[in-house]
């Protein structure tokens, strides 16, 4: 199967279907989401219900309110190839070129994200845990991050891909002892 172009990145070849890795929790995820928004909206409804002010405006309002909570919790889709990392949300989606990355920092906030960027400058943010329960992705990831720091263009970045890399190994490690009957 030859390369093709990713929509939206005329000009950029993409890996082929059969070299990419997933984020396997992603279909989980997104059903928990669908649940939690739905859950929400049924509780909402049956309390007006009940207390008998339900009206056509005030379900509007709620589910409106359910679909505000689907698009927070929605999980972003991971998605990585020989080169290249994609982060596809709901209402955004960010590629980067593994292969050429400048840094990788952990974002400051609530949330714990990993920041990489790449030397034309294009930016994704991506949950590390999607990297601790994808080893495969995670090895894309860290086997491209290596040719940037072969190349000099990762110029920060080696001390949060250790950090990820003792968390993977971590969970690899307890996953083996689990499964083995060691644990």
């Amino acid at each position: 199967m030859g390369r093709r172009t990713i929509q939206g990145a005329p000009g950029r070849p993409s890996p082929a279907a059969d070299d990419a890795v997933h984020d396997t929790r992603w279909a989980g995820e997104a059903r928990s989401a669908v649940g939690c928004a739905a859950l929400l909206l049924a509780l909402l409804l049956a309390v007006d219900a009940v207390s008998g002010t339900l009206s056509g405006l005030r379900t509007l309002l709620w589910l409106g309110l359910a679909l505000l909570l689907l698009v927070v919790l929605w999980p972003a889709r991971v998605s990585a190839g020989p080169g290249r990392l994609v982060s596809r949300g709901l209402l955004r989606r960010a590629e980067v070129r593994t292969d050429r990355l400048v840094s990788v920092r952990w974002s400051d906030g609530v949330a714990q994200r990993l920041v990489l960027r790449d030397i034309e400058g294009n930016r994704a943010e991506l949950d590390p845990n999607v990297l601790v329960a994808n080893p495969p992705l995670w090895h894309v990831l860290d086997e491209d991050a290596r040719t940037s720091a072969g190349r000099g263009t990762l110029r920060c970045g080696e001390t949060a891909l250790r950090q990820i890399a003792a968390r993977v190994d971590k969970e690899t490690a307890h996953t083996v002892f689990k499964v083995s009957g060691l644990e």
